[in-house]
């Protein structure tokens, strides 16, 4: 089998870390090309890590690699997707959230052949919830509690003039879909996101959001009602260097990549 060629999307926490495990080698998957905002910031750090690979422009990526990954802001997805799918090529989106305003980059991947890949991210039980919609799921429920400097400048807060400086204990700062909470914490809650598309929808999915100072990592807790099961999960997220963003996000993006080339393939 051909090496798959990967392109990275903005080298923040998780770009640098997938750049850097490509870099060193993994099989089936080479690292073929950055696309960055900052070039001469990206080219630094690439010279710094000896890593050599051209940094090109989202216009450019379906000519340099047959994935894409998506670790910049959101705003850049819809540009992301319209390009690659249009190529026929892969990507994968970590904004999940995102894709919930543009139903129609779906429709372009069926229609050209390419494929929308969304990893579990920060959350857990997304196979479980993907088994469970090939039934009948009656409830999700989904409860995060974040420290409140990990949620910090989201615009439901400043929209609504939220504070969550100097709390003494927990507050619930946002209660509803998930459509809803990915248009008001793009940063903080793509695994709302990434949850409601695996199970019964935006719409349908309900989530609580928590500023809790009480609280040193980003903890969520699904509960899902279906005809074939009923369960309850959760995991508390060790924060990047990036207090918005889990240490495993990069790592189910990892985990994800060498799943597209392997001989043992587990979960769906």
């Amino acid at each position: 089998m051909s090496e798959i060629r990967v392109g990275i999307v903005g080298l923040g926490a998780i770009g640098r870390k997938l750049a850097q495990e490509l870099a060193e080698g993994i099989d089936g998957l080479t690292l073929s090309c950055v696309a960055v905002g900052g070039r001469d910031k990206a080219q630094a750090w690439l010279g710094e890590q000896g890593i050599d690979c051209p940094i090109v422009t989202i216009e450019d990526l379906p000519a340099h690699c047959d994935i894409a990954v998506e670790c910049a802001p959101a705003a850049i997805v819809e540009e992301l997707c319209a390009t690659m799918l249009g190529a026929g090529k892969q990507v994968m989106i970590l904004s999940a959230g995102a894709l919930l305003p543009h139903p129609e980059l779906i429709a372009l991947a069926r229609d050209m052949g390419g494929q929308i890949i969304i990893p579990t991210g920060a959350l857990l039980g997304l196979d479980a919830v993907s088994a469970a919609a090939e039934g009948e799921i009656r409830s999700v429920r989904m409860i995060t509690r974040k420290p409140p400097g990990g949620l910090a400048g989201a615009p439901h807060l400043v929209e609504n003039g939220i504070s969550v400086e100097g709390l003494s204990e927990a507050r619930l700062v946002f209660k509803g879909s998930a459509r809803d909470a990915a248009k008001g914490f793009p940063a903080n809650v793509n695994v709302a996101a990434a949850l409601s598309l695996a199970g019964i929808g935006p719409d349908a999915t309900t989530i609580e959001i928590w500023a809790d100072p009480g609280v040193t990592r980003n903890c969520h807790r699904i509960e899902v009602d279906a005809d074939s099961a009923s369960f309850a999960l959760e995991i508390e997220n060790i924060p990047s260097e990036n207090p918005k963003t889990g240490r495993i996000t990069a790592l189910s993006a990892l985990a994800a990549l060498r799943k597209l080339g392997a001989p043992l393939r587990v979960g769906t």
